[in-house]
């Protein structure tokens, strides 16, 4: 019960702290593997990509910090957000008179999530410190424009889309994930009313869980659930928002 309440405190904190404004369709913010990589980073550094989206970060200690980008036009500045890691918030009882400590802790970073747009080849940006425009102190790769103003730039690998992973045959789509030997791995979707139960992937090799399912024609979203944690399909880029606001994997049968 403990560990569950929370972990439902850290995926209820993660979604409001990561209310970003914009395009949100390329990044499940609602991910445990998202949530544990910014819970996992040891501080501040030059952006990551992770998913479908880059990760800027910069120390807290810095009264103000944004970022700016040139396929926007530089129009607007995104703030980076301090990231609170959660304290246990069920130790020992409060003795009366004492004040309850905060449930957040400074992690020392400051945090931006940009998810990356459609067929952007690379993202050339600036970044803004306590009112001062200028390149990323922690990004060495940068570059001139046409006005001799020095960009930052983060070269985004290409991503081939993987027909294997998104079509089986003509009438099936077919699943696989990777994972600990001997565990229970299943997979729910559009396709049988979201139910978690209903279908199991099959162990074979050790650690490679598969199943293949019949489908009509159509467009169909997916996720995994692995020790009761809902998983996208990491070989699988193509995303889709479910009725319910949920991220899922999304696959075709033509």
């Amino acid at each position: 019960m403990r560990e569950a309440q929370q972990t439902a405190r850290l995926v209820l904190f993660f979604t409001a702290i990561l209310g970003i404004t914009g395009r949100l369709n390329a990044v499940d913010t609602e991910s445990r593997l998202f949530i544990d990589r910014l819970l996992s980073l040891n501080g501040p550094g030059a952006p990551e990509i992770f998913e479908d989206a880059v990760i800027f970060t910069a120390p807290s200690s810095l009264r103000r910090v944004g970022v700016s980008f040139a396929n926007e036009g530089f129009s607007r500045v995104y703030w980076l957000r301090q990231l609170l890691i959660p304290q246990d918030p069920l130790g020992a009882p409060i003795p009366e008179g004492k004040r309850r400590p905060d449930p957040y802790k400074d992690s020392g970073i400051l945090f931006h999530v940009y998810p990356i747009p459609d067929g952007l080849e690379e993202l050339e940006y600036r970044v803004v410190v306590n009112g001062l425009w200028t390149t990323d102190p922690a990004n060495p790769l940068n570059r001139r424009d046409r006005s001799g103003i020095s960009n930052s730039v983060v070269p985004i690998p290409r991503r081939e889309e993987q027909k294997s992973v998104n079509h089986g045959p003509s009438d099936s789509l077919n699943f696989r994930f990777e994972g600990p030997p001997g565990e229970t791995v299943t997979v729910a979707g559009s396709f049988n009313g979201w139910d978690p139960f209903m279908y199991e992937l099959r162990e074979y090799p050790a650690g490679i869980y598969s199943l293949s399912i019949p489908l009509p024609p159509g467009t169909y979203q997916y996720v995994f659930y692995h020790r009761g944690e809902r998983f996208l399909d990491p070989r699988n880029f193509r995303r889709a928002y479910t009725r319910e606001g949920t991220a899922a994997s999304e696959a075709v049968i033509n």
